[in-house]
């Protein structure tokens, strides 16, 4: 009589034990790009959030969109918003509190992270328009070079106003995307979901963990042999942070044997020559991961490790050498996974 009555003892216990929750997925498109989010919860809840996300996202690019001509910054870039007798433009709290972060960056990196680079993007065909039927002169890039600076932007976070010292082109391309992986991770956070993983155009936030209790694991791209190749160079855990990357390797074109990367380094006007091949940042802000990886493209592997030992970023290099590629880290990226071990993709 015991086994039987421990067998209903246990089918009790096991009735009575809830079912691991699913992973739910919603996505869609956004910025320019597509987003991707998956989170351990119920699926009564994926309509509901599905439609705050996409609303929020639809916010977010109608104050920051350059594609979108009646955004709050293409208005802005062709000051047709509302300007005082003092010359202050005031601006909407998303946008203020996006720039306050990219001129942050702008400060802590020297000037490599720059959001009003964009003529010198355009000049070396990497914008929206097409590309120039030869290389910009040395006049032409001296002029433009000219046009750009955020030094010319006078921002008064606490007022959420703006003054332009010269007619600028404000691009947040590099931050917004990062900014936004931000948001969407709060909405989730306001829904009582502590495991998830947010994806925006290759920008990512993770936090907890999956229903099986793994933690959510990301892949960092190694820059392939060939340029339709895709390799894997490690694997890891960021946990409740944010993850961005940049990278030399997939925009570029050549002209008489040499190669012209998509990265403009604001001091000189020209494309990078250095062998930093892809950079990969972890921040408890998305939005400064985005924007220090694209810095660090800008400045090279040393200046990139003196500057991440300086501000305590964790910091995973990718530079070119002769005998093949070759990863460098910071002490705090080591600090967050010891060791870090190269994983071939099968």
């Amino acid at each position: 009589m015991r086994l039987p009555l421990l067998l209903g003892l246990i089918l009790s216990l096991l009735a009575c034990t809830p079912a691991p929750q699913p992973v739910v997925r919603i996505s869609g498109p956004t910025m320019g790009t597509s987003y991707h989010i998956a989170w351990a919860g119920s699926e009564h809840d994926r309509e509901t959030l599905q439609q705050q996300v996409d609303a929020r996202l639809v916010a977010i690019n109608r104050s920051m969109s350059t594609y979108d001509p009646e955004s709050e910054l293409s208005r802005l870039n062709r000051g047709l918003l509302p300007t005082g007798a003092d010359g202050w433009v005031r601006l909407s709290a998303d946008l203020t509190e996006v720039l306050a972060l990219a001129l942050q960056v702008w400060r802590d990196s020297g000037g490599a992270f720059d959001v009003t680079i964009g003529p010198l993007v355009n000049a070396w065909g990497f914008g929206p328009q097409a590309r120039p039927e030869h290389i910009p002169d040395a006049g032409f890039i001296r002029t433009t070079l000219a046009a750009i600076g955020s030094d010319a932007i006078r921002l008064d976070a606490r007022q959420q106003r703006l003054q332009l010292q010269k007619p600028l082109y404000i691009d947040l391309s590099a931050i917004a995307k990062g900014w936004a992986v931000d948001e969407i991770a709060a909405i989730l956070e306001q829904h009582g979901i502590s495991g998830y993983m947010v994806e925006i155009g290759g920008e990512i936030r993770t936090a907890g963990s999956k229903p099986d209790g793994q933690p959510w694991r990301i892949a960092i791209e190694r820059p392939p042999l060939q340029d339709d190749g895709r390799e894997v160079a490690l694997v890891i855990t960021p946990a409740n942070t944010g993850l961005a990357t940049s990278g030399n390797y997939r925009n570029y074109f050549e002209e008489e044997g040499v190669r012209y990367s998509h990265t403009i380094d604001p001091a000189s006007g020209y494309p990078v020559q250095h062998n930093l091949a892809s950079v990969s940042v972890l921040h408890e802000s998305t939005a400064l991961a985005d924007a220090w990886a694209t810095a660090f493209s800008v400045l090279g592997a040393e200046r990139s490790l003196q500057l991440a030992e300086q501000h305590r970023l964790a910091v995973f290099l990718l530079t070119k050498e002769p005998a093949g590629f070759v990863q460098r880290t910071s002490s705090r990226f080591n600090a967050l996974f010891p060791p870090v071990a190269e994983v071939q993709e099968n």
